[in-house]
């Protein structure tokens, strides 16, 4: 019965934005009835429930962040200078384009923002095709089993996905316009290593990186302070 709990709760984590707090004891009470055979719960509505949360947590994570600033003003997640191109950043800097620099990082932040509004059916998707062997080894895995899960599933398509949506993207915020004066001002400077970074490739990578870093982030957060969203199915899993 151990064992039981702990994946019946585990299953609680998942689910986000809450119409109100749930208290651990009904979890545990609804497991009990389970296993007494008083309120079967079949493998089905298990992983139904599961979805449901995995869903409302990634457009979640989408959401935030696609919105104004969702990338720039968030420190996890914001996008860089590219870091092969630092001694570049570093002697433009110096050479007092500290605005030029600035801009540029900022357009690829809002580069982002658009291409991530793209990514929530991607994960429903994902979330759509989940086995029921995927979805025990979530409820049985480590606190970041859910992102893990999605990064697998989802970073190919979500690169091939992403990649012409940044590419439109960045003729939207004109990142090229504060890129390659950069770039040409840094190459002219003599004996220095020629550079000119695949900056749609460079911003793809990053958009995708920082929507799972929201989304393992609160993955963590919501295991240690499980909460529902009521719905039919997670009122009959968790007896609410």
């Amino acid at each position: 019965m151990k064992k039981f709990l702990t994946i019946l709760s585990l299953f609680t984590v998942f689910t986000i934005c809450a119409c109100g707090q749930i208290n651990l004891n009904k979890f545990k009470n609804a497991a009990e009835k389970a296993i007494k055979g008083e309120q079967p719960l079949t493998n089905d509505e298990i992983i139904s429930g599961l979805k449901e949360a995995l869903t409302v947590g990634t457009n979640n994570s989408t959401a935030s962040a696609s919105k104004m600033d969702g990338y720039f003003k968030n420190s996890e997640i914001k996008i860089p200078y590219p870091p092969e191109a630092a001694k570049m950043e570093q002697k433009l800097r110096s050479m007092g384009m500290n605005k030029q620099v600035d801009d540029f990082v900022m357009s690829l932040n809002r580069a982002a923002e658009e291409a991530a509004k793209e990514a929530a059916p991607i994960f429903v998707t994902a979330v759509t095709n989940m086995t029921i062997t995927d979805g025990m080894k979530i409820l049985k895995g480590e606190d970041d089993a859910a992102t893990t899960y999605l990064n697998t599933n989802t970073s190919g398509q979500l690169y091939d996905k992403f990649k012409p949506v940044v590419q439109k993207a960045i003729q939207k915020v004109k990142v090229t316009q504060y890129w390659n004066p950069l770039v040409t001002a840094y190459n002219k400077i003599p004996l220095v290593e020629k550079m000119n970074p695949d900056i749609e490739d460079y911003t793809t990578h990053k958009c995708i990186d920082g929507l799972f870093i929201l989304i393992a982030t609160e993955e963590l957060k919501i295991r240690k302070d499980p909460a529902a969203r009521v719905s039919e199915i997670l009122k009959k899993v968790f007896g609410g």
